[in-house]
């Protein structure tokens, strides 16, 4: 369920609608309940560029399994009372809330962030810890995953989050799938920098794409960060630095994602077999893809293939029962 309200911003609204709304026939399940609600009748959209009308009112709101919370770029404007009491009725029923951008400001007006990590935009982060002493604000990642509140920083870190939050209800093979239809990275772990540089390239061969695709094809094979900087034919100091621009993170770190999101799915397609899942996936033994998936997922593998191995899944509800 996605609470908008007054002056919210049209384009998280979107994230939300795109990654939990649609539908996904050739998946052949429906993989969450998602619907809207407003506090009004009629709510007026960042700067006036629509008004949306014809969605649920707050009562809505009071079976969401998962609650977005509303985000507005207004951060001074205190919230109506009416949104913020539905999203702390919420929390106390046990309900998992998600904040998008601004969204951290509306968690921690309704008093649920104190003593808590989040994330917001980079652009109102010390309006964000003079107003929120009290919250463990970290301004430089993605998102922030802290349970049963998450947050992400801003605008196409949603993208990332509301992935995490399909991967960590669907697993990795759904979450590559839906993120196959939004042509956008699968999985940008949330520690990742909001702010990378990107400068023009001196030459056009400064791209990591190619080099990026052809890991990806060898994941279970030997690879080594020297052994990268040797295919893209730069030293690994240059390489690092390419990884810290370009994504925001370093090659050993980018490969392990990789690696584990590999097993994942090997996990998925019901390989039961840890070792070979292991060697497949590039991360050496058993006992490492235990603590590198644990780490990830906070899983253990039988955990993880009980959850999101092979067989019938029931919707995940965005109105009853989730985002």
């Amino acid at each position: 369920m996605l609470v908008v309200d007054d002056n919210s911003n049209p384009f998280e609204m979107s994230c939300a609608i795109e990654i939990f709304g649609l539908a996904r026939p050739e998946l052949g399940r429906e993989l969450y309940d998602f619907r809207l609600c407003a506090a009004e009748p009629e709510t007026r959209m960042r700067d006036g560029f629509f008004t949306l009308t014809g969605v649920a009112g707050p009562e809505a709101a009071e079976s969401a399994d998962t609650l977005i919370v509303p985000n507005r770029p207004d951060t001074h404007v205190p919230r109506s009372q009416r949104v913020l009491d539905v999203i702390r009725r919420a929390h106390a029923r046990g309900a998992r809330l998600v904040g998008f951008c601004s969204g951290a400001f509306t968690l921690a007006e309704a008093g649920l962030l104190d003593g808590r990590r989040a994330a917001c935009h980079w652009m109102w982060a010390d309006a964000f810890r003079a107003r929120f002493p009290r919250v463990r604000l970290e301004a430089d990642v993605l998102f922030v995953d802290d349970g049963d509140i998450l947050t992400a920083s801003g605008s196409a870190s949603a993208l990332d989050l509301g992935l995490h939050l399909v991967r960590r209800d669907h697993g990795a093979e759904i979450a590559n799938h839906v993120s196959r239809r939004l042509v956008f990275a699968a999985h940008r772990d949330g520690g990742q920098r909001q702010f990378v540089e990107r400068p023009v390239p001196a030459v056009p061969d400064e791209s990591l794409g190619p080099l990026l695709a052809w890991a990806q094809e060898r994941l279970g094979e030997p690879l080594t960060v020297s052994g990268l900087a040797a295919r893209a034919a730069v030293s690994p100091a240059t390489l690092h630095r390419r990884f810290r621009n370009q994504l925001g993170t370093t090659p050993l770190a980018w490969l392990t994602g990789e690696r584990v999101a590999l097993a994942c799915r090997l996990i998925e397609r019901g390989e039961e077999r840890l070792d070979v899942v292991a060697a497949r996936s590039g991360l050496g033994t058993a006992a490492n893809l235990r603590a590198r998936l644990r780490r990830e997922t906070g899983l253990s593998p039988s955990a993880y293939r009980k959850r999101f191995g092979a067989g019938p899944a029931q919707p995940t509800a965005a109105g009853g029962s989730g985002p």
